[in-house]
């Protein structure tokens, strides 16, 4: 690895030393492939992968030729927007502007539209349901158990309230409440999809005294924030290797149709990519950004974070060498965010050592990094089971189970670590056991 965590609050015996400032653990350094100048250079590589189109490399996956095959079925205000943007930007948009565009334009983005989002099955019409499940929606005992350690925490830092971003149906942020109880005063919800937040209100209005939405961050704020299933709906930049050389990849409007286009870049992945092959991999600077901001932000509490990912030794493996976008509909999967946009969601796994040194690097002290289901369990996922029913523990199993949500998903934690409140060194109970920031 080229670059390192110091050890977590939890396992500060493993003595793991910071990267100085200006040395490998700099993004933009020491990376290898070719500079801007080999880039545009390498003619004998395009001339292997692509043909050209209107001076950029137009292509699909890691190296073929686009095609237009049938038409793309989409909203049309929300095609001719992004069109428009493609044009006003050179006839080439960066993927992670375009993906902000699908996910986020306002009401014609995929989250904030109308369609219907979480369901736990899928519909027999495309628009009939909704696309994916997430935990809270699969299990209270989800809630339950994050307010473990909530409570500690919230004890811990001496604060009283939740913010959560990305609320999503308003499940997680019921099950927080009834738990929690008094020991929160107030729960702040930060949500960009103003459907969403629409049913966020009617779900939690047993609890209007206390939740509030907020479409600003406080400076300063604080208390506990906690995010599910948010870093990875946050737009992301995509690489492509191509015959040795580093290229960028945005989207073009042909013929009416959005199709890929690649552009030589400096930009790398963070972690050197063994090998020569081609390879398609994505980076994250919205959401390591957004970590920057929460920990410029939050002067006192902690942080907790559950998704989808790998530590970066891990996601910049040689053999994932299509990356790892993906899109959602109908609780069905595919791979062309160019397709349906607007329609189904569009994601991206975390690098969660790019998240935590974020966190660290702009103050906050890293609390721990382990998979959902020992952080689940460590917070006693499997007190108050006794009497839950076959169904009820089969929901449950799926949130810990390593073959399924338990492993794929992992949690980071963060604490504040300010000047006038500094870190008290408390020790968060869902990385009690488990503990793996020595992985990051």
């Amino acid at each position: 690895m080229n670059r390192h965590l110091p050890a977590c609050a939890s396992q500060r015996q493993r003595n793991l030393a910071a990267q100085p400032s200006g040395g490998t653990g700099n993004k933009n350094n020491g990376r290898s492939g070719c500079s801007l100048h080999e880039s545009l250079g390498c003619e004998g590589a395009r001339a292997r992968v692509a043909a050209k189109c209107g001076g950029f490399l137009s292509m699909t996956d890691n190296c073929q030729v686009t095609k237009t095959s049938e038409p793309i079925i989409l909203p049309t205000s929300l095609h001719a927007h992004i069109g428009n943007a493609i044009a006003a930007n050179g006839d080439w948009l960066a993927f992670d502007q375009f993906m902000e565009m699908a996910l986020y334009t306002p009401g014609w983005g995929y989250y904030e539209n109308a369609l219907p989002k979480f369901s736990m099955m899928p519909s027999a019409t495309a628009s009939g349901g909704g696309d994916f499940a997430t935990a809270p929606e699969m299990s209270p005992h989800f809630g339950r158990a994050l307010a473990v350690q909530v409570r500690q925490a919230l004890t811990a830092t001496a604060t009283t309230e939740v913010w959560e971003f990305g609320a999503g149906s308003g499940a997680l942020a019921g099950q927080l409440l009834q738990n929690l109880g008094d020991a929160v005063s107030r729960y702040s919800i930060v949500d960009l999809s103003g459907s969403l937040r629409e049913r966020q209100r009617l779900r939690l209005q047993s609890f209007a005294d206390k939740v509030r939405w907020v479409t600003e961050l406080p400076t300063p704020m604080q208390g506990v924030v906690v995010g599910n299933e948010v870093l990875d709906a946050m737009p992301v930049k995509l690489l492509a290797r191509l015959g040795g050389c580093w290229h960028e990849r945005g989207v073009v409007l042909q013929a009416g149709t959005f199709g890929w286009a690649d552009q030589a870049t400096r930009l790398r992945p963070p972690f050197e990519v063994a090998g020569g092959h081609d390879y398609l991999t994505e980076i994250h600077p919205a959401a390591e950004g957004f970590v920057r901001t929460l920990a410029d932000r939050l002067e006192a509490g902690a942080i907790f974070m559950f998704d989808y990912g790998f530590p970066e030794h891990e996601y910049y493996h040689p053999q994932r060498s299509m990356g790892t976008l993906m899109c959602h509909r109908n609780h069905m999967a595919d791979t062309d965010p160019l397709a349906d946009v607007g329609l189904k969601d569009i994601t991206a796994h975390v690098n969660f050592t790019g998240i935590a040194l974020a966190g660290q690097e702009a103050g906050l002290r890293v609390l721990g990094y382990t998979g959902q289901g020992r952080f689940l369990l460590n917070c006693g996922l499997i007190d108050g089971l006794d009497q839950a029913g076959i169904a009820e523990r089969a929901m449950v199993q799926k949130l810990v189970n390593e073959h399924e949500m338990g492993e794929l998903f992992k949690v980071v934690g963060f604490a504040a670590d300010k000047p006038g409140k500094p870190y008290s060194g408390w020790h968060a109970d869902g990385f009690s056991q488990g503990d793996r920031c020595h992985t990051l």
